[in-house]
């Protein structure tokens, strides 16, 4: 699935140094940082077919079915550890050692052959850990995704090698012959094998924190169709990131395929187009949703038109930058494949009589791709009536009730179109009138 910078940044998939949560952060449950870094690859690119989705679903779901005999004993220590023995530039160990030139090497060498005796017990972790996962993980149901890396483990610890280290380790690390034996070993000729087994195990993690989240959280793997057709249909979808959020229903099909939302400023219209968003983003990505029940095309790309912004540098206008956007989006989707569009506040950045025209024609325009889904929120409610008579539109709103001068939001997605004008009650309710008043 296709997705830019832009959509990236209105979904606040990775977040930016002023978030304090993003949905990467919100997933994270890995356990090194090989695994955190894998994860960030992998949200970088979203799957592109039907297969590929399911294969990870499956991945995670067998993950989850094991976790409790997850091993424990590969941690980030032990990683860092078998990194650092492999970067650093330890002295020529003998080739042949016996007492005389073990005990020389260790006295001579004392630092080099404290981290040698110290890194060969993380690395045998690191190679009985990953013959712990292997047996764990085996299923002749497995995924060719799953096959592929337990093939891999198995390649990297052969069965003699791994007694070898592993036994050895836990019971002859007093031995500067020994040490020094194993230490030659696994510097000259299992480097290139221990820091493929430590790359394995950080695709493993990465997947592991995915399916952790999942437990933790409670959420649903959707189904994903190849279907030419567009679709996105939730039961009690809500977006990830909020403390206590609402949940909404959304069905979205190929004969109504638009989706146009209005509602007055703080009503939900932002939080449930990203909700959306964020959810079929994760259902690229093989992962589970925040939803009861999710059905979704497979899409070619995800777009969104949210946080515009003036370029001062360039002296380009807000507006401007909408319609550049715009331009952009339709080059793009008008290639008969399914994609998911969302815009929020369409044409902000001019007079409300040009934006009810420009809006207008955008949407009658947009309408006709009936290969894509479109999410549009908007304030301009005038527009909705000619609206009507294009079958493939719905109509949302969120609905706002006043008591006693305060505003009070439901959060609840409605049908039909909002008349809600809040705009002077809130001015009011701030106290900016009476301010204005006293000048």
């Amino acid at each position: 699935m296709q997705i830019d910078k832009t959509t990236l940044a209105d979904l606040n998939i990775f977040g930016s140094a002023d978030d304090q949560l993003s949905v990467y952060q919100h997933i994270n449950q890995c356990r090194t940082n090989g695994g955190a870094f894998y994860l960030q690859q992998l949200m970088h690119k979203p799957l592109q077919t039907v297969d590929a989705i399911e294969q990870t679903q499956q991945l995670l779901q067998r993950i989850i079915a094991v976790q409790s005999g997850w091993p424990t004993y590969v941690t980030n220590g032990t990683i860092m550890v078998v990194e650092r023995f492999y970067d650093a530039p330890v002295g020529d160990m003998p080739m042949h050692p016996n007492l005389l030139n073990a005990y020389a090497y260790k006295w001579l060498n004392s630092a080099d052959y404290a981290l040698v005796r110290y890194s060969i017990k993380h690395i045998a972790d690191l190679v009985k850990g990953m013959l712990a996962l292997h047996h764990l993980l085996q299923s002749e149901d497995n995924p060719p995704l799953l096959k592929q890396l337990l093939a891999e483990i198995e390649q990297l610890t052969p069965s003699a090698l791994a007694v070898n280290i592993t036994d050895y380790a836990g019971v002859e690390t007093r031995n500067p012959v020994k040490v020094l034996q194993i230490g030659n070993f696994l510097q000259r000729f299992y480097k290139q094998q221990a820091l493929s087994l430590v790359n394995v195990f950080s695709k493993l993690d990465a997947y592991f924190g995915m399916a952790s989240a999942v437990v933790q959280y409670g959420y649903t793997f959707p189904k994903v169709s190849a279907s030419s057709k567009p679709m996105l249909t939730a039961t009690q979808l809500y977006h990830p990131l909020l403390p206590t959020p609402t949940a909404y229903d959304v069905d979205l099909l190929q004969a109504q395929n638009f989706l146009f939302l209005t509602g007055a400023n703080m009503a939900g219209k932002s939080t449930f187009i990203k909700a959306v968003g964020v959810a079929a983003y994760l259902a690229h990505i093989g992962m589970a949703v925040p939803s009861k029940q999710m059905h979704i095309t497979c899409l070619e790309g995800l777009l969104s038109n949210i946080q515009m912004a003036d370029n001062l540098i360039k002296g380009e206008s807000y507006f401007f930058n909408e319609v550049q956007h715009i331009k952009k989006t339709i080059e793009k989707i008008n290639d008969g494949k399914p994609w998911l569009i969302l815009i929020d506040e369409l044409f902000k950045g001019t007079n409300v009589q040009d934006a009810m025209k420009c809006s207008t024609a955008v949407i009658e325009g947009l309408r006709k791709m009936h290969n894509t889904i479109f999410i549009l929120s908007t304030h301009l409610y005038e527009i909705a009536e000619h609206l009507q008579q294009y079958k493939n539109l719905q109509f949302r709103y969120f609905e706002t009730a006043v008591a006693e001068e305060q505003l009070v939001f439901s959060y609840q997605l409605k049908e039909g179109v909002s008349n809600d004008r809040l705009g002077y009650l809130i001015l009011k309710r701030e106290g900016v009138v009476q301010m204005l008043e006293a000048l």
